[in-house]
């Protein structure tokens, strides 16, 4: 039955996404985010709908008056860079056939978010966006709450299996960053149910990144949540409430997460830390002797499975410049979120624009913290958030440009 409905869906929107170029991308980021298909048992789970809707979305694009201009961007230019690189580097791999592999499901991200780019014209496309990804993951925050709360913590949350965020860390990762998109929705919801619903969501989405048991993930919690606090527009009410949730979320954890986050404090004592820092060790290794870093899947040749960091992973695979790259399109996406809140704060009604650029940085952060611990360099997520920032800026100064007086 999940088998029908979800192929009845996605073979649904080919006429919309034919009409309307962007029910592309809002479908690409369903399939890309919750995996519906993995969540059924027959043939859609090796159907290939992601390059059905993509496929179609490039030839409703071609085909329609929209408007097909990237917008550069010191962000759109590094990330195409970094693409180039990438590309670059997979020919002097390591391991040509299984880097030849990843760059094409790279690649595959890559052009669609550029894609996206070009779609996201409006505020109520970005608003779509914004709320797709928080329904698509939101799905497995509220459903890995309530399991969470009904089992006392006594199991880990996990994902879809196939999927980028198949294993708990990788969920809890993408947890964290959904929450301050939530806050967005709530802050521009005018409906008092539905702002009710975003607040319970946020709630059991964030048990459920605790209920992960993932120690990267709580790290990550305890620097998103002080600056999802300072970014808040009422601070102290939100302290307030924090002050009287977390204790109760965690003293609702058993011994046993207790057990495993105290292994954080001491990690010489932790197989598993151990064995990361041996991985970031060998990874400044490999860009220290190769100026292009070995390839996609570089530690393999090494017997090793993960780098699990963001950094090192694109350090070990596309050397110190590739990681250059990596960290100036990050704070490049940070400094421009920065620019929309100073700019769009002295316009009533760019305040849209001023509470999301908030909650993309404090999405950012939860990312750039919590991946230091996982191998996510090319979780489309983070690439979103980058596309998202450019699109909200772009519109931010055509708003401004527009009341600004003829020369």
């Amino acid at each position: 039955m999940r088998d029908i409905f979800v192929t009845l869906v996605v073979f649904g929107s080919l006429p919309l996404i034919l009409w309307r170029p962007f029910y592309g991308i809002i479908m690409w980021t369903w399939l890309g985010y919750m995996n519906p298909h993995r969540m059924a048992w027959g043939f859609s789970t090796t159907m290939p709908f992601a390059m059905m809707v993509a496929v179609t979305t490039l030839v409703a694009l071609l085909v329609s008056k929209e408007s097909k201009k990237i917008p550069w961007t010191r962000e759109t230019v590094v990330l195409l860079l970094f693409v180039l690189w990438m590309c670059l580097t997979t020919a002097f791999a390591f391991n040509p056939a299984v880097a030849a592999e990843q760059l094409d499901k790279v690649l595959k991200i890559q052009f669609m978010t550029f894609v996206t780019l070009i779609l996201l014209t409006q505020r109520e496309r970005i608003h779509a966006i914004v709320w797709t990804v928080a329904l698509s993951l939101g799905f497995y925050g509220i459903k890995g709450g309530i399991f969470t709360l009904l089992t006392a913590g006594a199991f880990r949350v996990q994902g879809p299996p196939g999927t980028f965020i198949a294993g708990n860390n990788e969920l809890g990762l993408a947890l964290l960053m959904t929450i301050p998109l939530m806050r967005y929705l709530q802050l521009e919801e005018s409906r008092h149910w539905l702002k009710l619903g975003l607040t319970g969501a946020m709630v059991l989405t964030l048990i459920a990144a605790v209920g992960t048991q993932s120690r990267g993930a709580l790290v990550g919690l305890a620097v998103m949540g002080s600056m999802f606090i300072w970014k808040s527009p009422k601070r102290l009410t939100i302290m307030l409430l924090a002050a009287g949730a977390v204790p109760l979320v965690l003293g609702f954890m058993p011994e046993t997460w207790w057990g495993r986050m105290g292994t954080i404090s001491n990690y010489e004592e932790d197989a598993s830390a151990m064995g990361r820092i041996e991985a970031w060790t060998f990874a400044t290794q490999i860009a220290l002797s190769n100026f292009m870093g070995g390839g996609f899947e570089a530690l393999t040749v090494s017997g090793m499975r993960d780098v699990h960091s963001v950094y090192f992973e694109v350090l070990s695979e596309h050397g110190f410049f590739g990681l250059f790259l990596f960290l100036a399109l990050l704070a490049f996406t940070w400094l421009s979120a920065g620019w929309i809140i100073r700019n769009a704060r002295k316009h009533a009604e760019l305040r849209w624009a001023e509470s999301l650029a908030r909650m993309l940085q404090v999405s950012g952060l939860a990312y750039c913290v919590t991946g230091a611990f996982l191998g996510m360099a090319y979780f489309d997520f983070i690439y979103l958030l980058m596309a998202l920032t450019v699109a909200t800026r772009r519109l931010v100064a055509q708003h401004i440009a527009g009341l600004a007086p003829a020369p």
